[in-house]
This record gives structure tokens, C-alpha cells and sequence, in this order.
């Protein structure tokens, strides 16, 4: 065989015809396509009321969101086309940068202050939230450690300190801004990716009583943490002021029935439901589309979760293994407490909807992540 000839085979699986690709690779371009277009059409729905009393045009959140859609798109498609391999040399560079902007958004100045936190870098309309960076950031650090680690898997101090370092200090930056849920979800994704990359069960349990008991203290640490968990408890008892998001949401819930009251004739949007385009579009959905058109949301999630495992098995190494974990993780955790929040199994969390939710960063990071999934998904067996 020639070297051309031997170049040419090894590079084949990221550029192999559609023919020849997966079957799960394209059902998996199917869904976030899927998903994505019932983003653009819900937050059109549920942003139009507050949008035409806040900015005199019921288009103003569609169109914003519509270019951070297309923006999405885009970095999907140049994360796909970059071989997976590749991310393990810049695993370094994008963790500095990203401690990096989760301090800057703290200094005065430069962190956008609303709503009594500090999590956006920006000016104006143009934002971003660094957190998100932070999620790809952590996928891709814990599953290079975990791969150049793998005959030492038995040791904590080589294969298991240094990720949970790195979730201490992305963890604790976040925190300060603050973010709670956010923090949570750094810890479940590299709670998971240690539980994928085979680490010992003693090390696991004993970072998860850790992580747990942590997140026990800093939620009944802040009164507006406790009291959310208190309302969560008991959301009807304090329905006119901390417990009113979720009674809301419950009402709009309630009120779509098995096949909802149509698209775009909810009344939750119109005023009653605070960030019905943000943290609760997903009440929207059950108000407008009934039953059926949440159980289709909740498939599409599903479906993502199976294809990402079946990426994830199939992966050609082990370090496309654990970022296809994951990368899936983080998109069906996110997906789990955000909708866990707006049907009351959990407490109101501030994550929203991946791929529905109005929000730029997180769609865009979200996208690419994916990219990136689907990459993988590519070249799997």
C-alpha cells in the first residue's frame, strides 16, 4: 500500500459518503434539526406578548433567535468537519480561556450585572454566558485525562483528582456569580463521565457523597436557595409570591390538556408566566400542544440520549467514547431539570430548554457540542 494510498484509508471515516455513513449518525442530524425547529417555532409563540409590549414588534426574541439558530448551525457544521482527535490539543488552551472569562465576568465593569447576578460578558444586546463554554470545556478535559490516564484508572490521584479539580474551580467560579444549578450540572456531567471512563466504585462514591453533600450546603446555605427549595416542597402555600413561576406553570400545564388549545393560542404567554420564553417554554408546549406535543418533545430527547449511547459504544477510540458520552449527558441532564422543574418534580432551576429555549450562548456552545457528537457518531463502527 502506498502512502497516499494509506493516508487516503486512514482519513476515510470522517469523510466517507452519506451512503456509507451510520444509520445513527443521520438520525441524529434528524433530531437536532427536529429539535431545533421546534425552538424557532415555540419561542415565536411564547415570546410574542412580551415582545410586542416590550419592544412594539411580537418578532423582536424570534429574530434574535433566529440569527443565534443560524449561528448554531454553523458552528455544528465546522465542529462535524474537525476530526474529534483534534480537540485533544486545544483541551489546555480552552480551559485556561475559559477560567479565564469565568473570572473576568465577576470583575465589576466587565460581568453584566441583571437580576442580582453577574453571569454575562458583553455590552448591549450582544451577550454570552461563559458558563456554557465551561460545559464543553469540562466534556473535553475529563475525557482527555481519562484516556491518556486509562492504565492508571485505579489510581485516584492521576485519574480522578484532576477532574475534580477542574469541577472545583469551574464549580466555584460559577458559583460566584451565582449559579447553582449551573454548578450541578458541571458535576453531574463529570460525575458520568467517571462512572463511563471505569473508575473505581470506592473513588466514585466517595466524590458523589461529596459533590452531594456540597450541594446540600450551598442550597440551604443563600435564603433564596432555601426558600426555593421550600417552595418546591409546597409551591401552593406561597402561590402569590415565591411559588407563583411554578403555579403558573402547573395552570398552563393543566389548562393544554391531551391535545392543547393550538399554537399560539396559549394565554400563559401573556404576562402570567414569567420567562415563558426562557426557563418555561416548556410550559408553553404542554398549554399549546397538549399532552401529545410534550410526550413528541420528550421523545426527541429520548431519541437524542439513544443515539448519543449508541455513539458513544460505537466510537472508534476511547476518547470518542467518553466525549459522546459526554456531550450527551450534559445535553439530556440539562433537558431533565430544566422539564423537572416546570412540571414540579424539581426545584425552579435557571438552565434552560437545550435547543427550544430562547437564549444565544447556549444554543450556539449546545450546537457545537453536538457537532462534535455527530463527528464521532461519523466515523463509529
Amino acid at each position: 500500500m502506498t502512502t497516499s494510498t494509506a493516508r487516503r484509508t486512514h482519513l476515510r471515516p470522517a469523510t466517507e459518503t452519506s451512503a456509507a455513513r451510520p444509520a445513527h449518525f443521520l438520525l441524529l442530524l434528524v433530531t437536532v434539526a427536529v429539535l431545533n425547529v421546534v425552538g424557532m417555532v415555540m419561542v415565536l409563540s411564547a415570546s410574542s406578548v412580551v415582545s410586542l409590549t416590550s419592544y412594539g414588534s411580537a418578532w423582536y426574541f424570534f429574530e434574535r433567535q433566529l440569527i443565534w439558530t443560524v449561528l448554531g448551525v454553523i458552528g455544528f457544521a465546522v465542529a462535524l468537519r474537525i476530526d474529534y482527535r483534534r480537540w485533544r490539543a486545544w483541551v489546555t488552551p480552552l480551559l485556561f480561556l475559559t477560567i479565564a472569562l469565568l473570572t473576568l465576568v465577576l470583575v465589576p465593569h466587565f460581568g453584566v450585572y441583571v437580576a442580582g447576578s453577574r453571569r454575562w460578558l458583553g455590552a448591549g444586546s450582544v451577550t454570552f454566558q461563559p458558563t456554557e463554554i465551561a460545559k464543553l470545556a469540562l466534556v473535553l478535559f475529563a475525557a482527555h485525562v481519562l484516556t491518556r490516564r486509562e492504565n492508571e484508572i485505579g489510581d485516584w490521584r492521576t485519574s480522578v483528582r484532576p477532574i475534580l479539580l477542574v469541577v472545583v474551580v469551574l464549580g466555584g467560579l460559577v458559583l460566584l456569580e451565582p449559579d447553582l444549578d449551573s454548578a450541578i450540572l458541571l458535576g453531574v456531567v463529570a460525575g458520568a463521565l467517571l462512572v463511563v471512563g471505569g473508575v473505581r466504585m470506592r473513588h466514585l462514591v466517595a466524590a458523589g457523597l461529596a459533590g452531594f453533600s456540597a450541594a446540600v450546603v450551598l442550597a440551604a446555605a443563600a435564603p433564596y436557595r432555601r426558600a426555593r427549595l421550600l417552595t418546591f416542597l409546597h409551591p401552593t402555600a406561597s402561590a402569590a409570591n415565591g411559588g407563583y413561576q411554578i403555579v403558573q406553570s402547573l395552570i398552563a400545564l393543566g389548562s393544554g390538556g391531551v391535545a392543547g388549545v393550538g399554537l399560539g393560542a396559549g394565554h400563559a404567554k401573556w404576562l402570567f408566566l414569567p420567562n415563558a420564553q426562557t426557563d418555561f417554554i416548556f410550559s408553553v408546549i404542554g398549554e399549546e400542544l397538549g399532552l401529545i406535543g410534550s410526550l413528541a418533545v420528550l421523545g426527541l430527547f429520548v431519541a437524542f440520549a439513544v443515539l448519543g449511547i449508541r455513539t458513544a459504544r460505537r466510537a472508534p477510540d476511547r476518547f470518542g467514547m467518553l466525549v459522546a458520552a459526554g456531550v450527551t449527558v450534559w445535553v439530556v441532564a440539562q433537558a431533565a431539570i430544566n422539564i423537572g422543574g416546570v412540571v414540579g418534580l424539581l426545584p425552579v432551576s435557571g438552565v434552560p430548554l437545550p435547543f427550544i429555549s430562547f437564549g444565544g450562548s447556549a444554543l450556539i456552545f449546545t450546537m457545537i457540542a453536538t457537532g462534535i457528537l455527530a463527528n464521532v457518531a461519523r466515523q463509529a463502527r
